[in-house]
């Protein structure tokens, strides 16, 4: 009885499954932007080093013994602050001198030119000879010359006795004393007392080859880029450590001649540093612009793919929905942007994201990308840096 009534379920196990059609999966979607051409400044990353603006050595012009140091190591000073101060009663006692033999040569300036008075009437009256008159002047004159010597000695004490406090030359941020209290310093050394170095503003110097210059003043001249007014052009600073420098400066120059060696022009920036962020000796990278593409077309950084040859390609998306590979030519990369000079069109439509949902030739929905940093569909436009193609 078991077995009968088991049969049945026994007889359905081997009936064929019957198969259930798989329904059509939807067409993935991916984020796009959309091309539309405009105006972007076209800038040069270059490395550099920050310099001071001035830069003086602090030495003795007088020798003596050093008594007194004035300043605070690393701290502002301005020009003409005393910084030391040298034993000053060697030049106040050489001062004294100096007074006293002036006073001494302007007595005898009084009595050469009473004599010559005296001289002078009686040679007008035929009562002395005229060579005794020349005589009195001479020694008038010659005494007159004594107390211009005189007076210049005694401006020569003035001069050493001010010079026993040495002072700042320019007005900057002083450094390390390298005289202490006690210590003889000789007139003229070559060993400086302290360095002062002005900051602000400051230089930043950075080289650029002259192969690329050219190739700028061609795209100038061709049209291909146009001039930015002096008054517009803007430098600015990236910092070692990747954080932009916030305060633009100015292109002062650049050099007349190339480095034989390299193969560089140097150029020289100012940049203002009122909070003393640049100091000399760091390492930067310069951005500076040197033109304007009118037209530029730019890409999200991520929508640049790499095909097996290790060109730059794109995906697009086509007017049908299926997906393209474009081929384009890269110029430059800043803040996730790629500057596109060949390959691209208005309008066309590049995939940003989603690549892992399609292969070339599939049909996709197009959504405008939505960048986290940016509104839907729009790409900021910061300065394209210039490179090589």
């Amino acid at each position: 009885m078991m077995l009968a009534a088991m049969a049945p379920l026994l007889a359905g196990c081997n009936e064929p499954v019957v198969a259930t059609a798989a329904a059509k999966p939807p067409e993935p979607e991916v984020g796009t932007f959309t091309i539309r051409p405009q105006a972007r400044a076209i800038t040069r990353e270059l490395p550099g080093r920050i310099s001071p603006t001035r830069v003086s050595d602090v030495r003795a012009r007088v020798s003596g013994i050093v008594v007194e140091r004035l300043f605070q190591q690393g701290t502002e000073v301005k020009a003409s602050d005393p910084l030391y101060r040298i034993d000053p009663k060697p030049f106040e006692v050489e001062l004294q001198a100096s007074e006293a033999a002036l006073d001494k040569a302007e007595a005898a300036l009084d009595l050469a030119a009473q004599h010559a008075r005296r001289i002078a009437t009686l040679t007008s009256q035929r009562a002395a000879p005229e060579a005794e008159n020349e005589k009195a002047i001479a020694a008038q004159r010659q005494a007159e010359a004594e107390v211009d010597s005189r007076k210049a000695d005694v401006a020569r004490a003035k001069l050493n006795l001010d010079y026993a406090t040495i002072r700042a030359p320019i007005s900057g941020v002083v450094g390390a004393a390298l005289v202490s209290e006690g210590a003889l310093v000789v007139q003229n050394e070559t060993t400086s007392l302290a360095t002062i170095q002005q900051l602000d503003p400051i230089y930043a110097d950075f080289t650029q080859s002259i192969a690329e210059m050219n190739k700028l003043r061609r795209a100038l001249e061709s049209g291909d880029l146009d001039r930015i007014a002096p008054d517009v052009a803007k430098v600015r600073l990236v910092l070692d450590d990747g954080p932009a420098y916030s305060i633009p400066g100015k292109l002062l120059f650049s050099d007349a001649k190339v480095d034989a060696y390299t193969g560089q022009v140097t150029l020289r920036g100012q940049f203002p540093n009122p909070n003393r962020e640049l100091l000399p000796g760091m390492y930067v990278r310069v951005l500076i612009e040197q033109g304007i593409d009118s037209d530029a077309m730019a890409v999200p950084q991520q929508a640049i793919q790499r095909d097996a040859g290790g060109a730059s390609e794109v995906f697009v998306v086509k007017e049908d929905g299926r997906v393209a590979t474009q081929p384009v030519r890269t110029g430059a990369v800043q803040d996730g942007l790629w500057l596109v000079s060949e390959g691209l069109k208005e309008g066309d439509r590049v995939i940003v994201d989603g690549f892992q949902k399609f292969v070339p030739g599939d049909k996709v929905k197009a959504k405008a990308w939505i960048d986290a940093d940016a509104s839907v569909g729009t790409i900021p436009g910061p300065p394209a840096t210039q490179a090589s193609r």
